[in-house]
């Protein structure tokens, strides 16, 4: 899976991969405290307030600008299918708001004495191939020498504003879809291992370079409340997020979330990342788990996801329209998960 066999893995090369690099909730919640004392205009729909997903502001009546960046180190060894999930996750962000991306700019950081340019080049040809699938350019960017490589992009996208999915609108008795399945984390880990066969590989690569194309359809259904994309948090991190947000509390239904398969045997095997404990760590206090929930239930409900699924909140008469939409984009494996309730102690419950 890499492109010359004297070349290092590019997963050798840093300390975490995709999205399993992000900083813990906890921590992140820590250090921006008390940040963000400027004064915010009145054209910014959409800000840090409630984690959300992208920025938004207000152009005119017609139209609202959203910007996002997403960027991290190799999650695979290939560098093209590297360049591709780091774009398809970049974009992700464009759709969870409910718009349509317009451009992005290439974020690069490498090793310049370690990888020949020629991989390098593989790297972004692959974000190349994804933003020629979602219609959009690559504009321009910046790159630099890194310890640790480095790629993704800056995302910008519009959206009407009347049409803007933030976190933060989801109304108790909304039903909640997710529209991939989990495990993306954990065949990482695999992959460092070996332990993954090249039908699993393939399989991580199918969920991972799928752009969230339902986004702005799903946004224009007057049933569909509240959006988010499932990423490094992992399901129950993004999950508080929304229900945070919206100051209500989410009820998951385990055996109805989609899986990949062979990701539970994975994880009762031990291999885990080790993002999923960090993340557990920081939100655990608002989670209440069954008695019998196993260790790999639990790390696949806080496995980071990159490039992960969009976690939708609709009315329950919107549900049937909601996965028509997603089966129509390819999103096979899209399905109800659970409900949205009344603020209780903990904010999110899973049954």
């Amino acid at each position: 899976m890499t492109m010359t066999t004297n070349l290092p893995r590019l997963t050798s090369l840093s300390h975490g991969g995709g999205c399993g690099c992000k900083i813990a909730p906890g921590l992140l919640k820590e250090i921006l405290k008390g940040g963000n004392r400027l004064p915010i205009p009145p054209e910014l729909l959409v800000g840090i307030e409630t984690a959300d997903d992208a920025a938004v502001y207000k152009l005119n009546d017609e139209q609202a600008l959203i910007a996002t960046t997403d960027f991290f180190m190799p999650i695979v060894d290939d560098p093209y299918d590297f360049g591709r999930i780091a774009a398809t996750n970049a974009i992700s962000d464009v759709y969870a708001m409910g718009g349509q991306p317009i451009m992005a700019l290439a974020l690069v950081g490498m090793p310049i004495d370690v990888l020949p340019a020629e991989v390098i080049a593989r790297i972004l040809a692959g974000g190349e191939a994804v933003c020629r699938a979602a219609g959009i350019p690559i504009a321009g960017g910046h790159s630099i020498d890194s310890v640790e490589p480095i790629y993704g992009l800056v995302a910008l996208g519009l959206v009407h504003p009347k049409l803007v999915k933030r976190n933060a609108d989801a109304r108790v008795g909304d039903r909640i879809i997710l529209g991939k399945p989990l495990g993306v984390g954990i065949l990482s880990a695999a992959l460092k291992k070996d332990a993954v066969d090249a039908s699993g590989y393939a399989k991580m690569i199918e969920i991972t370079t799928k752009l969230n194309t339902p986004g702005p359809e799903l946004a224009a259904l007057p049933g569909v409340h509240a959006m988010t994309d499932v990423t490094g948090f992992g399901l129950a991190g993004h999950a508080l997020e929304l229900a945070r947000a919206a100051q209500c509390s989410l009820n998951i239904e385990w055996s109805r979330v989609p899986l990949i398969d062979g990701v539970l045997k994975l994880a009762a095997d031990g291999i885990v990342t080790g993002a999923s404990s960090r993340n557990f760590a920081s939100y655990g206090h608002d989670t209440a788990l069954p008695a019998d929930f196993t260790p790999q239930d639990k790390a696949l409900l806080t496995d980071p996801q990159t490039s992960g699924g969009l976690l939708v909140s609709c009315a329950e008469d919107s549900v049937a329209a909601v996965l028509d939409v997603f089966r129509r984009h390819g999103f096979a494996s899209a399905a109800e998960i659970g409900v949205v309730a009344p603020r209780g102690d903990a904010l999110l419950t899973v049954c």
